[in-house]
């Protein structure tokens, strides 16, 4: 199977209720409440592991006091990122707050063949920082500065440790925004939105991380410190930036970023378009956008989600079985005239309730509830949320075969997600308590980002692969495909020493990953003798 268009990079999460530990560092990772087995990593090298006070000595030369963290206690603060069903404590772990310092670093590392994974703010739904017990997780959380704003040119220079809204907190005061907002923006930070391509709410008319990228400052695994775009919307040659961003971190460490900020528009208003079907709501978002009308959202939620997010924001959301939040920005006049186009395309769906916000505070509350979704959900339920893409005109039958998959497996499926560009969000209900449960979960998971790709979506739209569908990645790409994308990695990092184990399946990248061992192996062992 080719890959198919529009796939973004190279998705989901969760259960945050729920834990699982590693077991006893074999890298078969275990449900710490019913022993199920569900992720295999690779074995760590001994020898780097037994070689730790050195290369934390190392470290330490080239970092400032507290800058090392190196403690069996300590480390074990960075031992899951959000996907919290797999454990696994690193090596050590270092916060540089300059590039320099992040330079310095990854020499050492390359020099000690020492894989590093980089972390931003550990939001990632997919594993993505997950690290390994001979690793070194390098976080970037100190890297938080505003370097520049050019309000002339519209971009914002920063760190890449700075969280996604305080972007738009560095700007706003004078009319400016930045469009990307995932619904981690309070805590998630740039370097991630980088790594996964985020996009959130109002991608469908401002685009993801990608479409409001415009440079980074970049430093390989070898400490090698590179620019590239800059303050301008393209560059010449070849589109390394398009490469970098939804690169997952295997093929550099993004310490810079200057970013696209956008004027304010003049006012903006959501309506809620309430429906008594989720297919009869997936076909009004076709049915919108065939329209050729650009709302700057298109918000879906589902009866079990609507209910968590009322009693959790108190949004005043209707009664029914399917929500759609849409909202459009201009004057008051554009606003208007979008909005009575959008009702007479409602109409024919027989909605439920059409109402449009009237002040400022019922918007805030109405997105509020869908800000809040995952969040609510997780107060009631454990859920694994996926993250596959599709056409928009496959929503209504996709939203059909998530209902019949669902009951074919017995458990039931939340849908919230970004309906205007098909990145959806199902949320899969279960019991972390009982045995068989989450293997339940997991293969329902796997049928629903297959279907995905089987009606021309994608495996991922913005929480990218990790080592949560890093398996079925041979679902969506042949071998062909996948040798191709592992020969680019090759280029960048020849040595697989950054984020390994993760993107690529295992057999893909086993004899790779055995020839970076082997020599490893027969130095370091010489080095201990």
């Amino acid at each position: 199977m080719r890959a198919k268009a529009g796939y973004t990079g190279i998705g989901p999460g969760i259960g945050r209720k729920w834990l699982v530990v590693c077991w006893n560092w074999s890298y078969i990772w275990t449900n710490s409440r019913n022993g199920e087995c569900n992720m295999q990593m690779p074995d760590p090298n001994q020898a780097i592991i037994a070689r730790k006070a050195h290369l934390v000595a190392r470290l330490k030369q080239v970092l400032p006091e507290g800058a090392v963290i190196h403690s069996d206690n300590e480390v074990r603060a960075y031992e899951c990122d959000a996907l919290t069903a797999y454990k696994c404590p690193p090596l050590a772990a270092v916060l540089p707050a300059t590039t320099a310092q992040v330079a310095a670093v990854l020499r050492i590392c390359h020099e000690e063949a020492v894989p590093v994974v980089p972390r931003g703010s550990g939001t990632s739904l997919a594993g993505g920082a997950l690290p390994t017990a001979d690793a070194v997780i390098l976080g970037v959380a100190r890297l938080t500065e505003v370097i520049e704003t050019d309000y002339d040119n519209r971009f914002i220079r920063v760190q890449t440790g700075r969280t996604n809204l305080s972007v738009t907190g560095a700007v706003e005061q004078d009319g400016f925004f930045y469009a990307p907002d995932p619904s981690s923006q309070l805590a998630c930070a740039i370097a991630g939105n980088i790594a996964m391509n985020s996009g959130g709410a109002h991608c469908l008319k401002y685009g993801v991380t990608t479409n409001n990228l415009l440079g980074v400052t970049m430093v390989t695994m070898e400490g090698e410190i590179v620019e590239i775009g800059g303050a301008h919307m393209d560059s010449g040659g070849y589109d390394l930036l398009g490469l970098i961003c939804g690169s997952e971190g295997q093929l550099g460490v993004v310490t810079e970023a200057t970013l696209r900020i956008i004027a304010k528009p003049e006012g903006a208003r959501p309506i809620l378009l309430a429906f008594d079907a989720n297919e009869v709501a997936g076909s009004c978002v076709s049915d919108i956008i065939r329209a050729g009308l650009l709302p700057v959202a298109i918000e879906f939620m589902d009866r079990p989600c609507i209910a968590a997010c009322e009693r959790f924001a108190k949004a005043g959301y209707p009664d029914c079985e399917a929500l759609l939040i849409v909202e459009v920005e201009g004057s008051d006049a554009e606003i208007d005239d979008q909005l009575a186009k959008i009702k007479a395309i409602a109409a024919t769906h027989d909605p439920v309730e059409m109402r449009e916000s009237k002040s400022e505070a019922e918007s805030a509350a109405i997105w509020a509830g869908r800000k809040a979704a995952f969040g609510a959900m997780g107060q009631i339920n454990d859920y694994m949320c996926l993250d596959g893409t599709i056409p928009v005109s496959e929503l209504p039958f996709v939203l059909r075969r998530i209902r019949e998959l669902s009951a074919e497996f017995g458990l039931d499926v939340a849908n919230v997600f970004h309906a205007g560009d098909g990145n959806m969000h199902p949320l899969i209900l279960f019991d972390a308590n009982k045995p068989g449960d989450l293997h339940t979960c997991e293969a329902l998971g796997a049928e629903i980002l297959k279907l995905c790709v089987e009606v021309g979506g994608c495996l991922t739209g913005e929480h990218g692969v990790g080592i949560e569908k890093r398996d079925l990645m041979h679902v969506q790409f042949d071998a062909a495909d996948l040798e191709m994308q592992v020969r680019v990695k090759d280029v960048f990092d020849p040595g697989w020493l950054l984020n390994p184990a993760k993107v690529f399946p295992l057999d893909v990248t086993e004899a790779r990953r055995a020839a970076r061992d082997v020599p490893q192996r027969r130095t370091q062992d010489a080095a201990i003798a």
